[in-house]
């Protein structure tokens, strides 16, 4: 199998071509009992690197979602003035 090293170093799109690949070849059939389990456990390793990734950006969204809320709020504020 990977080591964490490198399930780290993957990036979201190389983590998700992977795990397409993996269930493609799950869903072929034609596969040993103990390829079959390398191939899921492998697949559920990427699907937790692609859900990091996901939740990463998640997290920068709402990061800049709120930041932006914050500018906005007090521009609306500071320039009304009445």
């Amino acid at each position: 199998m990977t080591s964490k090293v490198t399930e780290e170093s993957l990036g979201y799109e190389q983590a998700r071509d992977e795990l397409i690949e993996v269930v493609r070849r799950l869903e072929a059939g034609g596969t040993t009992l103990e390829e079959s389990l390398a191939l899921w456990e492998r697949g559920e390793e990427l699907a937790k690197v692609c859900r990091r990734w996901l939740d990463g950006a998640r997290a920068r969204l709402d990061a800049a979602l709120a930041e932006e809320e914050e500018d906005g709020s007090s521009t609306e504020a500071d320039g009304d003035g009445e």
